[in-house]
């Protein structure tokens, strides 16, 4: 038996890419910027486009050639645990302010970091509303 397993980084980023920009009201406060339509996967990762909210970069995803990478940029506790739920693999990045990376290895995988990103939402959704309050 044949099993079809999409492991080209490229494509799982931009399979990614659709989602969160398909999903209108889930992900309104998202969008995707800075893509690099050019992009070459390498085996330490090529950034080939960010996520955004409020014009703020959230989240960056780069390809490597069998998988994709997310780095979360803000939120790093609640994307990982979200991540986490899904079984995705997850590794904190110790840098100033911390990361959180999330490996995307096949295309399914993509379905999989959904509530990562709708977690992400929902704390900077919360952290507006605290802003809001502050006034």
């Amino acid at each position: 038996m044949v099993v079809d397993r999409l492991a080209d980084g490229k494509r799982i980023a931009q399979l990614l890419a659709s989602e969160l920009t398909g999903h209108e009201e889930t992900f309104a406060l998202l969008s995707v910027v800075d893509a690099d339509t050019d992009v070459e996967p390498t085996d330490d990762g090529a950034l080939a486009y960010a996520v955004a909210a409020n014009d703020d970069r959230v989240a960056e995803v780069y390809v490597q050639p069998d998988r994709a990478r997310v780095e979360f940029l803000t939120h790093p506790d609640v994307t990982a645990d979200a991540a986490s739920e899904q079984d995705l693999r997850v590794r904190p990045k110790a840098v100033r302010p911390p990361r959180t990376l999330v490996f995307v290895e096949d295309g399914a995988q993509v379905k999989w970091i959904l509530p990562a990103f709708r977690a992400l939402v929902e704390a900077l959704e919360r952290d507006d509303e605290g802003d809001e309050n502050e006034v």
